[in-house]
C-alpha cells in the first residue's frame, strides 16, 4: 500500500497496463507532453512513446470512433476527454457504434474500449463543463458505467474496466483529483464491477451517493450522528452493472433510503434506484425514499450559485432527518 492522489492512481494504473500489454494505449487531447488537464498521464510518454500516448485533434467523435475501431481489430484503447461533457459531441459513435457493436455481431467481436474523463462542480466551470453525465448511459445497453469515489476505487475499477472486452464509460470528478488516500499497489489489484461497497455502517437511514457525494454523505453521516442518527453510506461503484442486493439489504435493515447525486434530480439515476428499492422492499420502508439532485437549471458559473444548483452537506442531513421523522 502506498499514499497517493485520485490522479496519481490513475496514472500509475494506465502505467502499470501499458507495461503489462503492449495493446494497450491511450488518446485523447494534450495527453503526451502537458500529461491530460490533471496530470492522469504526466510523463507517460517518455516511457512509451507518441505511438502509445497520442496527442489527438479536438475531434472526439474522431478519435472516440478510432478507439472503436482500434478495439475491433485487437488493440485495449483508453480514450481520454478533456470534459465527460464533450461526449454530447460523439453520441452517434459511443450509443450506436461503440454501445452496439459487440451485440451485432452475436458477441464475437470484442470491444475492449475505456472512455475515461472528468466531470462535475468545484472549480466554476460553468454550464458546458460542469455537468455529471453518467445517468444518460446508463440508459444504453452495452455500456458499463463506473464512478469511483477513493484513489482506491480509481485504482481497482480502472484495471479491471482496461480488461474488461467490453466498452467502460470511466467517470471521474475533478474535485477528487487532489484528494489523497491508501492505494493497493499490486499490479493485479482489481475491484469487480457490479459491487458496491458500504463506506460506512448504520442502522437508521441509508443514504446511496456516487463520485464527489460519497464525500459529501460521509460527513453528512458524521452529523447525524450527533443528533442520534446512524446513516449507512453506499457507494455502488458501478451504476451498471448496480449491485441491487446490497442496497435492498440496507434498506431492509434501515427502513428508509436518501440518494444523493450531482446529476440533475429530474430522470437521475435517483429515480432508478429510488423505483428499484420500492419494488423490491416497499414493506420494509418506514418512510418514502428521498432524492437530490441539482436543480433544474444549467450550471452557473459563480461558486456561490453552483453551491446554490447542487445538493450540500446540510441538505443531506436534512433529507436524513426528514425520513426519520425528526
Amino acid at each position: 500500500m502506498s499514499k497517493k492522489t485520485y490522479a496519481i492512481a490513475i496514472r500509475d494504473v494506465i502505467a502499470q497496463e501499458m507495461r503489462r500489454d503492449e495493446n494497450v494505449f491511450i488518446m485523447g487531447e494534450d495527453i503526451e507532453i502537458l500529461g491530460g488537464i490533471f496530470g492522469c498521464t504526466r510523463d507517460l510518454y517518455k516511457e512509451f512513446g507518441t505511438e502509445r500516448v497520442r496527442n489527438t485533434p479536438i475531434s472526439e467523435a474522431g478519435f472516440i470512433g478510432a478507439g472503436l475501431g482500434a478495439a475491433c481489430a485487437g488493440m485495449r484503447p483508453i480514450v481520454e476527454l478533456m470534459y465527460m461533457d464533450f461526449t454530447l459531441v460523439a453520441m452517434d459513435q459511443i450509443i450506436n457504434q461503440v454501445a452496439k457493436t459487440r451485440y451485432i455481431f452475436g458477441g464475437r467481436a470484442k470491444i475492449p474500449l475505456v472512455i475515461r474523463g472528468q466531470q462535475g462542480i468545484g472549480r466554476g466551470n460553468a454550464a458546458t463543463h460542469s455537468q455529471s453525465m453518467e445517468t444518460i448511459f446508463m440508459h444504453f445497453p452495452g455500456l458499463k458505467v463506473a464512478c469511483p469515489s477513493t484513489p482506491q476505487d480509481a485504482a481497482g475499477l480502472l484495471r479491471t474496466a482496461i480488461r474488461d472486452d467490453n466498452p467502460v464509460m470511466f467517470f471521474e470528478h475533478k474535485a477528487l483529483y487532489a484528494d489523497k488516500g491508501e492505494v493497493n499497489d499490486d499490479p493485479e489489484f482489481m475491484l469487480p464491477f457490479g459491487k458496491a461497497d458500504i463506506k460506512r455502517e448504520g442502522t437508521d437511514v441509508t443514504i446511496v451517493a456516487n463520485l464527489l457525494y460519497v464525500k459529501r454523505a460521509l460527513e453528512a453521516a458524521k452529523e447525524l450522528e450527533s443528533i442520534g442518527i446512524s446513516a449507512e453510506v453506499i457507494d455502488p461503484m458501478t451504476l451498471v452493472p448496480f449491485d441491487k442486493e446490497t442496497v435492498v439489504n440496507s434498506v431492509k435493515k434501515t427502513g428508509r433510503l436518501v440518494v444523493v447525486h450531482e446529476a440533475h434530480r429530474n430522470a437521475g439515476w435517483g429515480a432508478e434506484v429510488a423505483a428499484m428499492v420500492t419494488e423490491e422492499a416497499f414493506r420494509y420502508l418506514d418512510a418514502p425514499p428521498l432524492r437530490l439532485g441539482a436543480l433544474a437549471c444549467p450550471l452557473p458559473f459563480a461558486l456561490n450559485l453552483e453551491n446554490a444548483a447542487t445538493p450540500q452537506v446540510a441538505d443531506i442531513v436534512q433529507a436524513a432527518r426528514q425520513v426519520c421523522y425528526r
